[in-house]
């Protein structure tokens, strides 16, 4: 007797609109992103000297990690108690206004270093709200049996969107400078319009037997019994807080490759082009077998990608762009391959009352990897120079990744996106067919 196939996420109008919105809303995130620290780099060059320019940039990378790092048991909290498309509208109506006020700065050339830290931090209050009410949320529009093919576009959207972002902040930019927040403004609200397209969804049951703070601690508690999940979440934060390049691609552009804004934005696109292909090949032909074996290697070309990237600063100038260029499109394909099964494998090992805890923890981590990622490149380029900063970052990923596989056994026998049976404490026990 033959078994019908599982429908498509995609069927499915509250996830459609689901996955444009979350698209739309990362994609005005990291667009921002690499243009405030384009413009903050470039007003400290006026009077500082490349280092302790570079430093500012780890100071915005700071402005926007410390609020979220506060904030994060209350977050996961409110977006398992709490309507999670409320939550997200509300912050994207927060996100639409720093938008407006930078592009208005720019348009006018008020920008500052003050008003760009200051809104840096708007950005991060807004988005530790914002992220684990939108990764909550995706698990409560589609059925159970579509569930992990769900998780998985649901992670492809927001990893592209978070490549994509800042070569369409740079493209745009190179254009007119106060038309990246412009795009930016659009997009944000693009995704407002698109989450208000969703209808009602289950919301899990509040848990009344218990206080608010002890609720809060949960997410972290979950995260610390379940090892598959705390090593999955783990290796992104050590291997991309130390191998991230975003932060020093200003850097790069102006003073290393000497290739101006145009260049920038042709460097920030490189990683976009990785892994939209990437996501291509994943949305066609999505990772069924050794997921987690495929996720390690995918992490070790990740560092070896930013190695490459670093050692362009001794290479021959018509030589170091397109190698640059080369190792910046593998570094985004092997990292929209990691986040891939990352993503997928802690949303499936997390129970739905508990995934906005969880995901606030995911976010933490995520944010810690990007935002204070940006500040250990900018102080760590401010002390020992970029281009060591870089390399010296590539080669940490990598044996990161190595001592995971030792320390953390899971994730090499992670072998399927199978759902586990989340009435056994051990993530290894899957639900058979």
């Amino acid at each position: 007797m033959s078994v019908a196939p599982f429908p498509h996420p995609l069927r499915f109008a509250n996830f459609r609109c689901y996955l444009v919105g979350r698209l739309c809303a990362v994609l005005a995130q990291f667009a921002m992103m690499i243009v405030i620290g384009w413009q903050a780099y470039n007003i400290a060059r006026e009077t500082m000297g490349p280092q302790a320019a570079a430093l500012q940039l780890g100071l915005i990378g700071l402005s926007q990690f410390v609020p979220l790092f506060l904030l994060t048991p209350v977050t996961g909290w409110v977006a398992d108690h709490f309507d999670r498309r409320f939550i997200a509208r509300s912050t994207l109506l927060l996100q639409i206004g720093c938008a407006m006020t930078l592009g208005i700065a720019t348009y006018q050339g008020s920008v500052s270093l003050p008003l760009i830290f200051g809104v840096a931090m708007v950005l991060g209050v807004a988005r530790a709200f914002n992220g684990p009410a939108l990764s909550a949320l995706a698990p409560n529009l589609v059925p159970k049996n579509v569930l992990p093919n769900a998780i998985a576009i649901s992670s492809v959207a927001w990893q592209s969107g978070m490549i994509i972002g800042p070569a369409a902040g740079g493209y745009t930019y190179a254009i007119v400078p106060w038309g990246a927040y412009a795009l930016a403004t659009c997009l944000f609200i693009v995704s407002f319009l698109f989450l208000m397209f969703i209808g009602k969804v289950p919301q899990p049951p509040r848990d009344t037997s218990r206080r608010p703070i002890a609720q809060m601690i949960d997410g972290l508690s979950y995260v610390r019994r379940n090892r598959l999940v705390l090593a999955a979440i783990t290796l992104d934060l050590f291997a991309v807080l130390l191998a991230g390049t975003t932060a020093l691609l200003p850097v790069y552009a102006r003073d290393i490759l000497h290739v101006g804004s145009e260049g920038l934005g042709h460097l920030a696109a490189s990683p976009a082009i990785g892994a939209g292909i990437t996501a291509l090949i994943l949305s066609i032909w999505p990772m069924r077998k050794e997921v987690g074996v495929k996720m390690l290697i995918a992490v070790v070309v990740f560092g070896l990608a930013t190695v490459t990237f670093g050692a362009t600063a001794f290479m021959p100038h018509g030589v170091a762009m397109p190698v640059a260029l080369g190792a910046m499109l593998v570094w985004g394909s092997a990292d929209m391959i990691s986040v891939y099964v990352r993503q997928s494998l802690i949303q499936l090992h997390t129970p739905d009352d508990m995934r906005g805890r969880v995901s606030s923890v995911s976010q933490l981590t995520i944010s810690a990897s990007n935002e204070l990622g940006e500040a250990e490149s900018g102080f760590l380029a401010a002390l020992i120079g970029p281009v060591a900063a870089v390399i010296a970052g590539g080669v940490g990923a990598i044996i990161i990744t190595l001592a995971w596989t030792k320390f953390f056994p899971e994730l090499r026998l992670a072998r399927t996106f199978a759902l586990p049976d989340m009435r056994t404490d051990d993530p290894s026990v899957e639900k058979t067919a």
